[in-house]
Formats: C-alpha cells, structure tokens, sequence
C-alpha cells in the first residue's frame, strides 16, 4: 500500500519536473 503511494508521487514529481523543463528550457 504504501509503496503504491510513494510510486505514484515520485511518478507525479517526474511528470512535473518534465513539463517544468519543456516550459523553461533556457535553465538547461
């Protein structure tokens, strides 16, 4: 159970992290 929970919050992170760096690709 709890493991589902930390697998889909470190999922979301990723997914967030991704969009954040499609919107702000000069901090690359």
């Amino acid at each position: 159970m709890i493991g589902n929970v930390l697998l889909i919050a470190i999922s979301l992170l990723l997914c967030g992290y991704l969009l954040y760096a499609l919107l702000k690709p000069e901090k690359f």
